[in-house]
């Protein structure tokens, strides 16, 4: 039995160490087949080493200074790969395996490794030019060839993309470094969304306006710099087309957020009575009356209109009716009351929450859409009025620079309409008719005027180039002061 086996050994340890590569040149080379599998062996060991290592450089090390996802893997990938190479050459030579015969073997089949190999060599350099050039880096959500998600790893050879639906998609670097790939968050996720809008012709645009900006302020997700726009894109066959246009800070969530948009589009525009229309075709009758069994039918009908009208619910009330009520803008036209509702925001805060305090810079002006505020002195603890929804206040701070005389505590969670500043200022400039419009308005209240200019040369706020016995000159040239008019 054992004779038996020694003599299997001696066979198979003859055909392992056989040459299989024996050249007779000046400087002989031979490769046996036992040298191939030690070769593989080593080059398994080599691999399953350098993803570990890899791993721990990305998880355990190169996290601890604090470097962000993307570099880490970019990082741990060039490292270890230039330890495997290393480590894979030192294997070789510990094996006993001669570099010589990977020349050979090279020589010998280079043609046929030159065009197999192709492919895999121009995704291994657009790997390195990926690697050190990091236009798409580990986190990024990108889009190509109708394929959209998140780069999960980006290794020499290929890049794993994750999808919306959770599957893993394996590209090859040279389809990112040779086509044109759009890149969302390249620099930050923050992007813009479009949403087209169908109203009815009767509608009227600029309530149509105030409630698409009302929804898009609404969507949590939705930011207030760049700015929210609408646009009126023109007269359709059955509509009048609008167009919102918002920047959200997440923009890979874009069909989450689209859709929660529609959904409060919808709501606000059923809530103002504005009709969303269809494609239809009208069929007009001259006389219907005259028509056999059609009396009956028409007043069956008008019943039934009548009942529908006595269960109209009460719109909410408009914000260009609420900007109304302030006295300096009660004679602004829908044109121009459409302007204050565009370079407006919706501000929230939560019940509790202090607004704004006594001598703050009078720097933005209010209108209270839902909830309630508390306005009181905290100096000497004196309330003054609660405000409720359709209320305004600041509105002279903002167009006099005055600072706050009270302070404003929020009595439960409140949605504010607010014009800032730098808002306003952009107004003026854009419109300069606007600001004659304010001052006729402010001078109808004179005595108000000139109390706040003495308040203010008490304070040592009034610039001597700007002040003037005559309250409506001084505010004419504080406006042009404070927003850079000409």
């Amino acid at each position: 039995m054992l004779e038996s086996l020694s003599k299997i050994w001696d066979y198979v340890s003859s055909i392992l160490n056989a040459n299989i590569i024996d050249s007779e040149e000046s400087e002989r080379i031979e490769i046996s087949l036992f040298d191939i599998i030690k070769l593989i062996i080593a080059l398994v060991v080599v691999v399953f080493l350098t993803r570990l290592l890899k791993r721990f450089l990305k998880n355990n090390i190169l996290s601890r200074f604090g470097i962000d996802e993307s570099n880490r893997e970019a990082l741990a990938t060039l490292i270890s790969y230039f330890i495997a190479a290393l480590s894979f050459i030192i294997s070789l030579r510990v094996t006993g395996f001669q570099l010589e015969g990977l020349a050979v073997i090279a020589g010998g089949l280079s043609i046929g490794i030159g065009i197999g190999l192709q492919n895999i060599v121009s995704s291994f350099v657009s790997g390195l030019t990926l690697l050190f050039e990091r236009t798409v880096k580990v986190g990024d959500f990108v889009e190509f060839d109708g394929l959209s998600g998140y780069v999960k790893s980006v290794s020499l050879r290929s890049t794993i993309i994750r999808t919306r639906e959770g599957g893993d998609v394996v590209v090859p670097n040279s389809h990112l470094v040779e086509n044109k790939v759009l890149n969302w968050s390249y620099d930050t996720f923050v992007a813009r969304i479009d949403i087209p809008v169908g109203v009815a012709y009767s509608s009227d645009p600029v309530l149509v306006t105030e409630v698409l900006f009302n929804s898009a302020y609404m969507e949590p997700s939705v930011i207030s710099n760049p700015p929210t726009q609408v646009l009126f894109r023109g007269f359709g066959d059955s509509s009048l087309d609008f167009e919102l246009r918002v920047w959200v800070n997440r923009i890979d969530k874009e069909p989450v957020i689209r859709s929660s948009l529609n959904f409060i589009i919808e709501y606000n525009l059923r809530q103002q009575g504005i009709e969303i229309p269809f494609p239809q075709r009208d069929l007009w009758l001259r006389n219907p009356e005259l028509l056999p069994g059609n009396r009956e039918f028409l007043d069956v009908n008008q019943k039934e209109d009548n009942l529908v009208k006595t269960k109209i619910v009460p719109k909410p009330l408009a914000l260009k009716d609420l900007l109304r009520r302030v006295t300096y803008f009660q004679n602004f036209t829908d044109l121009e009351l459409r302007q204050l509702i565009e370079i407006g925001q919706r501000k929230r805060i939560r019940e509790g929450a202090i607004l704004f305090r006594e001598g703050d810079s009078g720097d933005a002006f209010y209108i209270i859409l839902s909830g309630g505020v508390k306005v009181y002195v905290e100096k000497i603890n004196k309330h003054l009025t609660n405000l409720k929804s359709g209320d305004f206040f600041g509105e002279l701070a903002l167009m006099l620079g005055i600072p706050r005389t009270a302070s404003v505590k929020a009595l439960e969670d409140t949605i504010l309409f607010m014009i800032n500043n730098s808002s306003f200022r952009k107004l003026l400039q854009e419109h300069p008719d606007l600001s004659e419009v304010i001052i006729q308005e402010l001078a109808k209240h004179q005595h108000e005027l000139t109390e706040r200019q003495k308040e203010l040369r008490k304070l040592g706020l009034v610039d001597a180039q700007e002040d003037d016995r005559n309250p409506v000159k001084w505010v004419r040239k504080r406006l042009q002061k404070l927003f850079n008019l000409q």
